[in-house]
Parts: C-alpha cells; structure tokens; sequence
C-alpha cells in the first residue's frame, strides 16, 4: 500500500510533467499534503519575461489557499539531474508562512524517494531561524 509521503512524490511528479519551462529546461512539480488529509500540487510556470515565472512550490501554496486550507505538514518537491533541488529561497518563505517548524520538506529527483540523493528536512533546517506570522504579533 501506498504511504502518504509516496502519493505526496507520485502527484509531484504528475504536476512536473506539466511545467512550462521552455527558458530552463528545468521542470519542477510539488505536493503538499494539509492537517485535513487534502493534498496540492504544482509546477514551475516559467515567463520570457522572466521574472514573472512562478515556482512549483507557490503554485501548490496558491491552490491550498484557494481551497481555503492554511495548515501544511508535509512537502514534496520533484527536479530532474544528477543533483536535488530544494526549494528556492522565496519559496521557503512561502512554505514557512503555512507550516510549522517541524514540518517535512522532502526534495527528490524523479528515481524516487528512495534514492540516496533525495533530501529530508524540517521546516527549521530548510529555513533556519525564520521570520513568520508570529514575529508580527502586536505589543
């Protein structure tokens, strides 16, 4: 039977295959899963202007929210090549706005979770030390 965390990879991996990522050539996909059970996904769209592209990660953030969900636990990102790539400085922002500092952040390329590249963290070793909603409050 199928974990969670390998159908969180396995609609990561579906969303990957739709990126638009003409400029890179770098696809990537991403699923979150909610403390209600709910998972999103998400693919880089990328922009000839490209700045305007937008990353896997928030595409997934963006639905969540859209589904009026706020809570993720956990978080998977897929890339191509040799090398994993973790999610991107803004985009671990984004996750941190939603996720506790324990949630998990796995980074993987498409051979599977159990390839020995693939990166497992929480949310405090991807973002160490993290400005959030809390660092907010009023006196």
């Amino acid at each position: 039977m199928e974990s969670e965390t390998e159908q969180l990879y396995r609609v990561a991996v579906d969303a990957q295959g739709n990126a638009h990522c003409p400029y890179s050539k770098y696809p990537v996909g991403a699923a979150l899963r909610t403390a209600s059970g709910a998972v999103f996904s998400g693919c880089n769209v990328e922009n000839a202007a490209y700045p305007l592209g937008s990353c896997a990660e928030a595409g997934a953030i963006a639905a969540m929210v859209l589904a009026g969900e706020r809570d993720i636990v956990e978080l998977v990102t897929v890339t191509n090549g040799p090398l994993v790539g973790t999610p991107c400085g803004g985009c671990r922002q984004r996750i941190r706005e939603f996720a506790a500092p324990t949630t998990v952040v796995h980074s993987a390329i498409g051979t599977g979770l159990a390839d020995p590249g693939t990166i497992t963290m929480t949310m405090a070793d991807l973002l160490p030390e993290s400005f959030g909603p809390q660092n907010l409050t009023n006196p």
